[in-house]
This record gives C-alpha cells, structure tokens and sequence, in this order.
C-alpha cells in the first residue's frame, strides 16, 4: 500500500509514483517534515533530532526540550506567533484579539480514494494501482482556542503528485476568525535553489520565468479577484537552473480561480519553506461548530526535469481533474465570429459564414459577442440575455437550427458573471453589483461585476442560462470574464464578513458552474477571460478547454503555449488561426506557420474565410483533413517541448503516442539569418531500436517522404534543417515501419 504508518512512533511515510514524502509527530505534538523526493522504501524511524539545529535568538516551547524550537523544526503545517518567524501556513484570531496559532497532533486515519474539499473543484477519478488512491488525514488542534485542523494527503501510486487540503473547524465557544490558511507548506533543506513560476500580462500569459533563491521571501500572488493573466497560482523550487532533462523539481500548483498567494522563504541558514493557499488579503470568521476547507494543492516531484514534471501534471489533469464526459472526448474543430464579424454579427452572415466552415471542414461553429438584445459595442447590455431582435428577427434557436441543418454543431459567447451600467438589469437591480459603501464603482471594458455571493444572483445566472441552453440546442458555450474585481465588498453580508467576499465569490461562481455542466453533459463548455486570465485548475475541472490568450498572433503564441504546457497538456489549449495582418499587432505570418501553431493545441479559427482567396480556403481545408487524421495524437499523446523560443531562436515541439509507434515534430522559426547555419533538432520520447519512416508535412500536403530513420539517429543527432524565412515552420510526421521492412531498408 503507498501509505506507512507507524502508529508507536507517529511516523507517515507516503509512497507516490517515483515519490515519497515523509513526516512524524514529535516531542510536545508538533508534525514535523523529513523528506520529499526519491521514492524510499518505508523503514522504521530513525531518530531525526539531529536535523533540528540550535540556533541563537530560536525560543523553545518547553524547558523539558530545550533543543526544540519552533524557528527551526521543518513544520508540515506551521501556525502563527509561537517563535516560528518563517513564513506560517495558519494565523487565527480569538475573541480577545490574540493571534497565535499552535496546531499540535491529536490522531489520524487512513481512507480510502481520494479526499475532496466541500464545494470547491477537486483531483478525482480512477486508477489504475490495485486498492486505487489512498488519503492520510491527520488531525491536529489548537487546544486554547479549540480550533481543529485535519490535514489531508490524498496519493495514487501511478503518479508522483501528493494532493493536500486543510479542513478548519471551531470546536471552542467562542468566535474565531481565520487571518491566513494555506493548503499545505512544505520545508526543503539547504540547496542551490532556483525558483520557477508562469508571470504574464493580457496577450502575454503564462511566460516561463525563473532565478536563483535569494535569503528572503519570493512571492507569486494575485489580489486581482481571479488566478490573473498577471500571476498564475504554480510555484516550483529546482536543484540549480531548470532543464527540461535533468535536475529535481519541486512543484506546487493550486486547483482554486481566485486570489492567492504562493511562497519560497529561504532563511539565512539555507532552508527554504515553499507554501501555498488563499491569499492572506481573506479572512473568514468561524462561529462555533462552522467549518471551512481550503482548495487542493497538488504537491509534484521530478527526478528529471521540467519534462517529467509537466507529463506528470498533464496525466494527473487529463485523467483526474473532474467528471466532465467532454474530458476524455475528442475536441471539435471550431469557427468563431469574433475577428470575422466582432458586434456586427447577425442570423444572414453566421449562415453564411457556417455554410464556408462546412465545406472546408469545421465542426462547430460560435456566435461570439454581439448576439443579444441592445449589444452594439462593449458599452452596453451585458446582463440582457435574449436575442437582438435586428440581427437574430428569428432569435438564436433559428440561426442554431440552420448552422444544424448545414451539418454543423453551434455555440454562443456569453459573460454571465458582469452587468452594463446601460442594461435593462442593472437598471432593474443596481444593488446586484459588488461594491462597497460610499465608493464609486470602478468599471473594465465599461461593465461592473455581479454579486456572485447574492444567491438571488446565482439563481438569476442559472435560470437563464439553463433556458437558453434548454430552448436552444446550442453545444458549445464560451464563457468569458472582461475585467478582474475591485471594490470587493457585498451588500449582504455583515461588516466582520466582508473580507469573505472574495473568497466566496469565488464559491459562488463554482455553485454555478457545478449545476450548469452537470444540467447539460452533452454541451462543451470552453472557459476565457480577457484570454488566458482564468486558466487554472479550478476552471478546467468544469470546462475541459480554455482560450489560452486573446493574442492569436502565431509567433507570440510559441511562448505563450510554451509556458502554459508546463502545466496543462495540449487538449486544454484553444489556439486559432486567425487573419493577417495579425489584429493584434499587425505582423504578418505565412498561413502555414499560423496553422501549426493552432494544430499543436485544439485547432480552430478566428476569421472570416469569405475573405479568402481559393487558394487560402484549399490550404485551411488540407489543414484540417491533417487535424482530423492526428487529433488523438495531438489532444491525447505525450507532449515534449524541444526548443524555447524565448532562449533559443525557435519554437520545437513534438507529440507521442502511448505505443512510440507514431510522432509529430513541429518547428517553428522567428527571424531568419542570412547564410544561417544548418541547424539540428534532437527529438525525445521515441524507441532508439526502432526505425521510423519521416515525412516532411510542413505544407499540409501529401508529404516528402525523407526516409527511414533510426530512433537512435534522430534522438541523438536529429532532424536538420536551416530556416532561411521569417516565422517560417516545418513538420515532420513519424511512423513506426515493421521490422520486416526494416530490414530491407538495412
């Protein structure tokens, strides 16, 4: 079994994947951390008081231990004001204003499956180790105030991930209000450590960023409402500079949407505490007998790099993060109308944009803004969810049912969590809005932000979401979110609750989100905001896929979709291929180019192909027909990264199958050199005793067939190839020949 325990001595040992993580109560109750890392046999507990070193100015807790302090035992869960001056995990304050927060082990239990937080999205799903996943739940409690923490670590030995949550119960008589809780914090021993984490800003998500660990804290944080463009709620500790090969990585990665805060302090002995919760901007008030659980935190190792790292991630969210049936499907190939038609949609042109998509290949086409009633441009109507009576005469399910007729599946855009000053609803319900008393209400992109903690608010959502989605037939939604949260406050609930709101706006969201999917399996659900300022663990266990940025350029989206396939595998992206001049920034790339870049992701397109030339729609259209042929390759096979194209002059990457029977390399240059070297791309993830036959697919048509390439070969030395174009890619398709013909090829 993945779970040890010596009861005699309070000793956890969890065995996950190639991982182990190791704890025990000691002297006076405190947890303390031992190990994460390499997987270890269990064995009996060894005495460890040799790691707590004594050190000047650290007070003890008790006379009778004159060696323990809290300052330097690596805590599993370290509170507040007990002369830990670290970075703590939990700071509770009682009725009498005290803070301090001394969290000591009461018992345990060993559960079976998974352990999952009330009303927050959560890691699920079967496995395929015989007894399947296990949880250790350890309790421990501060025996003043009463407050009771379980701390839970849910493991599946097929993966090297340990899930931890904390459950918060007030147990006492009197009110407590919780100041900070993390979901787990972790200590790691003296290293050349070097952070990791994915900064960005709106049209530049997720950029791969790291540097060496300084004394001090590092912080990643938002305070923005949700996980943000600007922050992304991931932190990582390596063994030295990251390498996507070799070297140890330590990585936290919150399933949650909203503020949080992650950190590595590294004291002036060396040791470092990694942690990561809600952020300490919340505060949240326990009345007697209330409870209140914290978001999962998935705890992962790697041996060998950034690549293990992120194949580990990517199967745990693949096969684990949520019961959407549309998880393990394969995706559709989309149209949208935004950079086609922007607000001028109407019922005529979405016929014939649809009738276009058909012949070419599509499979699904979406209304995107502009659709319902009053919508002219982004100053007006948000909240009035019913069919422009000029644009759609016929309302929505007309222009649904004719893009069905053509053979096509449709979808709409929708942005349900926000409201127009200029709107029939807000006019109706002003006091539906956040916001706080005597403060003018901030606005982004001209709308406010709905009350999601009013639940005649979330009510309201879900009733006419439910019948648009009932009365319609519609199979996509697009759900977006244009602004990020300011004036934080709510109008119902009491003064000492309002540092709540944020958190519980959050819940709120989540209450929607669980009752629509769960009400209509069969739609596909694709989350956005502003681009890639939601794409988190907590919106991908609703909605499968999530527009990665609003910034379709081809060139900008290699490090875009480079840093966000750290951590999500390809089937989560959306990327399209959209028109040029890039409306972005203006850059013009070759359609080839833009169709790779969207082929390594859930292919669609952001254009109005009635303005293209036979031509172009013949090359759309070969692009597709390849799509269709690889898409389980692409949306289900093992992804490695092979150039960074914020280091490198490239973008290389390449996807796998379960069996190393078939590849496709894809490379994609920036700006060429004249007279450039012959440049050479070592590939990954193939059988070295085993040829493969190599096509060149650059131009989406039949192929030049390159030969018969060992595994060894193209592993070792590579592919070559010298780019003597701006933004110019090639593609390489691989497959695996028979042994027979192997042989006649030697």
């Amino acid at each position: 079994m993945p779970i040890f325990v010596d009861d005699k001595t309070r000793y956890f040992h969890l065995n996950a994947g190639r991982s182990s993580y190791i704890f025990q109560a000691i002297e006076e109750g405190y947890v303390a951390h031992w190990y994460w890392g390499p997987r270890l046999a269990p064995e009996w507990p060894a005495d460890r008081r040799a790691l707590l070193v004594s050190r000047p100015f650290a007070p003890v807790t008790s006379p009778d231990y004159d060696w323990l302090s809290l300052d330097t035992v690596p805590q599993e869960y370290p509170g507040w004001g007990r002369g830990d001056y670290r970075v703590t995990a939990i700071r509770v304050r009682n009725a009498q204003g005290n803070d301090v927060t001394d969290l000591t082990y009461v018992g345990h239990d060993v559960l079976p499956g998974w352990s999952c937080p009330q009303l927050l999205p959560h890691v699920a799903g079967q496995s395929q180790t015989v007894g399947g996943p296990q949880t250790l739940a350890v309790r421990v409690q501060d025996r003043v105030t009463k407050l009771a923490v379980t701390l839970y670590y849910s493991i599946d030995d097929d993966l090297s991930v340990v899930v931890r949550w904390a459950h918060l119960e007030n147990q006492g008589t009197e009110r407590l209000r919780i100041e900070q809780a993390w979901s787990a914090s972790v200590d790691l021993p003296y290293g050349r450590w070097h952070w990791l984490q994915l900064p960005g800003h709106w049209g530049r998500e997720r950029h791969l960023e790291w540097g060496e660990l300084l004394t001090g804290t590092h912080v990643v944080e938002s305070i923005r409402g949700t996980s943000s463009h600007q922050a992304h709620p991931f932190l990582a500790l390596t063994e030295g500079a990251p390498s996507e090969t070799h070297g140890a990585v330590y990585a936290m990665h919150l399933i949650y949407s909203g503020n949080f805060m992650a950190v590595a302090h590294k004291d002036p002995y060396g040791s470092v505490r990694m942690g990561m919760g809600l952020h300490p901007a919340f505060a949240w008030t326990l009345e007697p007998g209330e409870s209140l659980d914290t978001p999962q935190v998935v705890l992962a190792y790697a041996g060998q790099g950034l690549e293990e790292l992120s194949q580990t991630f990517h199967t745990l969210y693949r096969t684990r993060l949520g019961v959407n049936p549309w998880r393990d499907r394969l995706r559709p190939i989309v149209l949208n109308s935004w950079e086609a038609m922007y607000f001028q949609v109407n019922h005529r042109d979405m016929v014939e944009l649809a009738r276009v998509a058909a012949d070419v290949g599509i499979e699904l086409v979406v209304v995107d803004d502009g659709w319902f009633d009053g919508r002219t441009d982004d100053r007006r109507a948000l909240g009035d969810w019913r069919s422009h009576p000029e644009k759609f005469p016929r309302g929505i399910k007309a222009v649904v049912d004719d893009i069905h007729e053509l053979g096509l599946q449709c979808g709409v855009w929708v942005e349900p969590e926000m409201v127009s000053r200029d709107s029939d609803l807000y006019r109706r319900h002003p006091g539906w809005c956040l916001g706080v008393p005597e403060r003018p209400l901030s606005e982004g992109r001209h709308q406010l932000v709905l009350d999601l903690t009013n639940s005649a608010v979330i009510e309201w959502i879900i009733d006419w979401l439910t019948a648009l989605l009932r009365d319609t037939g519609i199979d996509y939604v697009k759900w977006d979110m244009n602004r990020h949260l300011s004036e934080v406050g709510s109008r119902g609930w009491p003064a000492h609750r309002q540092a709540e709101v944020a958190h519980r706006y959050v819940l709120g969201l989540y209450q929607i989100l669980e009752t629509v999917t769960q009400r209509f399996p069969h739609v596909l659900f694709e989350g956005c905001s502003g681009g890639g300022g939601r794409f988190d663990p907590g919106i991908l266990y609703y909605m499968p896929q999530i527009w990665t940025s609003d910034n379709s350029d081809a060139i900008d989206r290699l490090a875009i979709q480079y840093g966000t396939s750290l951590l999500y595998p390809p089937v989560a992206m959306t990327a399209h291929v959209s028109a040029v001049p890039n409306h972005q920034h203006r850059r013009v790339t070759p359609l080839a180019t833009r169709g790779w870049v969207a082929f390594s992701a859930n292919l669609g397109y952001e254009l109005d192909l009635r303005q293209l030339t036979a031509r172009e729609r013949d090359a759309i259209r070969r692009q597709i027909q390849w799509y269709k042929r690889l898409r389980p390759l692409v949306q289900f096979g093992t992804f490695y990264r092979l150039a960074n194209p914020a280091i490198d002059q490239s973008g290389a990457w390449m996807f796998v199958d379960d069996r190393c029977q078939e590849a496709l390399v894809v490379w994609v240059n920036q700006l060429a050199e004249v007279a450039g070297p012959v440049r050479w791309l070592r590939l990954r993830g193939l059988r070295p005793d085993v040829g493969y036959r190599v096509v060149d697919v650059s131009d989406f048509g039949a192929g030049n067939d390159q030969g018969i390439w060992g595994g060894d070969r193209l592993m070792g030395q590579g592919l070559p190839w010298s780019f003597d174009q701006d933004f110019q890619a090639k593609a390489w398709h691989l497959v695996a020949i028979p042994d027979k013909e192997a042989r006649g090829h030697e």
